[in-house]
């Protein structure tokens, strides 16, 4: 029996799961590759590990170094989970406006937590400048810096975009994914369009970011805001710069809400904003390609990190996003 090594040896090889009910509805197939199941819980695990392996590689994180990045809270679990195997220490910068069980993650995994106020990018206390500054002003500390590190890129480019396309036995019509850093929308691109130029490849973006104005005009306009944490971002990354995506579409937040608790109720499956999001863009995107299509997309991770939100009555009513019924009618 074949055994592989702690955090990073169960990293990827994740299931592709067809959606049975949602495909049925549709007369479509969704398939959603299960990245909730990676032993740190989602997809940025892939992330964090080749930007671990690519450091040490390059000899700019040694013995008795430490981790710092600037994050959301996903990218920052896996590393901190990267740096409790391998033995460094980690510092994440997280705005305060994440879901509270996120920031509690972090700190029971052991890193050293630095809640800041969410600013703008072009404020200096934002996040992400935050972390920079702290990685600079640590001896033997590498910034991780998620957004512009293409060794994240490259993890999905060699991981998870092979991974889909074997799994689906070279069967697929298209792949759609929301972006923040841009790593794994770009790098399962690149993967798929190397395999088979016809794959359509489609950003679906939440509002408040720039990133589908980017795709389909040129520009980096930004209309409404967006609850959804993770993804969405208004600049172009170098992960994302020159990805092969042919199209983009938008989903509000309400019908990303809507999928959440369709996807729980009806599929067995406990997701995250940003999954139910993928989830609506493909179903969307399927509508729009002939009976029988197979559309993937990637289950970014799961319910529990914001059972506090989007999982909670009252919270959902404060910000105007109760459940209107259970159909697929939001679609």
């Amino acid at each position: 029996m074949a055994t592989t090594a702690s955090f990073s040896g169960s990293v990827g090889n994740t299931p592709l799961i067809e959606l049975t009910r949602l495909s049925r509805a549709l007369r479509r197939t969704i398939l959603g590759k299960a990245e909730f199941l990676n032993p740190g819980g989602s997809v940025k695990d892939r992330a964090a590990a080749s930007i671990v392996d690519d450091a040490e590689r390059r000899g700019t994180l040694v013995p008795g170094g430490t981790i710092v990045e600037g994050t959301a809270g996903n990218t920052g679990i896996a590393l901190a989970l990267a740096a409790n195997e391998r033995g460094y220490r980690c510092i994440i910068v997280i705005p305060d406006d994440q879901a509270p069980e996120k920031i509690d993650l972090l700190r029971t995994f052991g890193a050293d937590v630095r809640v800041v106020p969410a600013v703008a990018f072009t404020n200096p206390e934002n996040y992400y400048h935050v972390a920079r500054g702290i990685a600079e002003q640590t001896p033997g500390a590498i910034w991780a810096d998620q957004f512009e590190n293409l060794a994240n890129r490259r993890a999905h480019e060699e991981s998870t975009g092979p991974e889909i396309w074997e799994q689906c036995g070279g069967r697929l019509d298209a792949f759609i994914a929301a972006a923040g850093t841009g790593g794994t929308l770009a790098g399962v691109a690149s993967a798929l369009k190397a395999r088979d130029k016809r794959v359509l490849t489609v950003l679906c973006d939440p509002m408040g970011s720039a990133l589908y104005s980017h795709v389909t005009n040129g520009t980096l306009e930004v209309e409404g805001d967006s609850v959804i944490e993770g993804i969405g971002i208004k600049r172009i990354t170098q992960n994302f710069a020159g990805a092969s995506i042919d199209r983009a579409l938008r989903v509000e937040d309400r019908e990303a809400v809507e999928m959440a608790h369709w996807l729980l109720r009806h599929e067995g499956l406990f997701l995250g904003g940003s999954a139910a999001l993928n989830v609506v863009g493909a179903a969307r995107l399927a509508l729009t390609l002939p009976a029988g299509a197979r559309v993937a997309t990637i289950l970014c991770d799961g319910g529990q990190r914001y059972q506090s939100r989007l999982y909670d009555e009252a919270w959902l009513r404060e910000n105007d996003l109760e459940l209107s019924g259970g159909a697929l009618e939001f679609l």
